[in-house]
């Protein structure tokens, strides 16, 4: 099986993250059946200095025509006083909207050897794997009418609109229940339905779904604020999340925190299963520690986990690198950002090349 990967590493420590995924790719070119061809660019703060701009035309046309895109991370200080459409973030908004992916995928997954690094007590987060699905284009983020509106003798007016048809609701909605199917099996639903408008359509429009195609998965609803304090008071009642942008930009990250560390979070963008995913670590760029081979690419390693599992069919494979990451960390070793006392602090490649070399075993 060949499968095509576009490569944007990016700034800041973005270039020594990817660099460990590439001998990720080597090996598995080298010791399976799959053959991953790659494609590298500039993309972000990157492609600026390079091109002028954080996503040229030349490099969405090869994400096009890739199979599934990695990204290490954009921005960084050097970047802040440029023309905002031109910023590095714009980079990302842009392939996202050109792509159409609509669906970030966020898991949080808390590590037995990382346990103690959560916020919550060991007995409430042990074990917990949840997955949330955002629906990335749509919502109060993109609405329409928006801006800020001067009313005259000093009053002024923000307005955000928040709106969803029956087309976006579905399509995030189905990429939860399909993924729920390979998974535990339930999906809940979160929405605000007793005080808006597109809550009360969210919710019906799920209900529609379910009933439709999913009723082999178990689907419960629950406004988006009981949600949060749900995954703070019993998370493990939760396998898939499904959501909207706002909501699902607030509880991603208070989910992330349940497991003590940025530093090992991934996540993907998916649009129509004919669209390349576009898979990155949560954590920014970190220009501070840019450089000092020090970063931690766990994230970004797991990130390529997800992307074999969900753009190359590779389920086995992908499966297979995450418990090596899990063997990794269980036997002490921790890069700076996770480091306790009692492990081993390893450097970047070290990291790396420990992952690779608990994959061969």
């Amino acid at each position: 099986m060949n499968k095509k990967l576009l490569l944007l590493p990016g700034d800041g420590i973005g270039p020594e993250i990817i660099t460990e995924v590439r001998k990720l790719i080597s090996w598995i070119n080298d010791h399976t059946d799959l053959t991953i061809e790659t494609e590298e660019d500039y993309f972000g703060g990157a492609a600026i200095d390079a091109y002028g701009v954080p996503l040229r035309d030349e490099t969405l046309a090869a994400a096009r025509k890739s199979d599934a895109i990695l990204m290490g991370a954009v921005g960084g200080p050097k970047w802040d006083n440029v023309a905002y459409d031109i910023r590095p973030e714009a980079g990302l908004l842009k392939i996202r909207k050109q792509l159409d992916l609509f669906a970030n995928l966020r898991p949080a997954i808390v590590f037995d050897a990382l346990i103690d690094a959560s916020s919550l007590k060991p007995e409430i987060v042990k074990g917990l794997d949840i997955l949330i699905v955002r629906e990335l284009t749509g919502g109060v983020y993109f609405g329409e009418p928006r801006g800020i509106e001067d009313l005259g003798d000093g009053e002024r007016r923000g307005v955000n609109t928040q709106v969803y048809t029956t087309s976006e609701i579905r399509r995030v909605g189905k990429v939860a229940f399909e993924i729920a199917r390979k998974r535990q099996g339930k999906v809940t639903s979160c929405e605000k339905a007793n005080v808006m408008e597109s809550g009360k359509l969210w919710r019906e429009e799920i209900t529609r779904l379910h009933a439709e195609s999913y009723s082999d998965v178990t689907l419960e609803h629950m406004y988006a604020d009981n949600a949060a304090m749900q995954l703070c008071r019993r998370p493990s009642q939760f396998d898939v999340i499904v959501t909207d942008n706002l909501f699902g930009d607030i509880l991603s990250d208070e989910a992330a925190m349940l497991t003590g560390s940025l530093g090992m979070l991934p996540s993907a963008a998916l649009g129509a299963p004919d669209s390349p995913g576009l898979y990155e670590p949560v954590h920014g760029s970190a220009p501070d520690i840019a450089g000092q081979g020090i970063a931690n690419p766990l994230a970004t390693i797991l990130s390529f986990a997800m992307l074999l599992k969900y753009s190359f069919n590779s389920v086995a494979l992908g499966e297979q690198i995450e418990a090596a990451v899990q063997a990794v960390l269980a036997q002490g070793l921790r890069t700076a950002d996770i480091m306790t006392e009692g492990c081993q602090k390893v450097t970047t490649v070290e990291m790396g090349d420990a992952v690779i070399k608990e994959l061969a075993a």
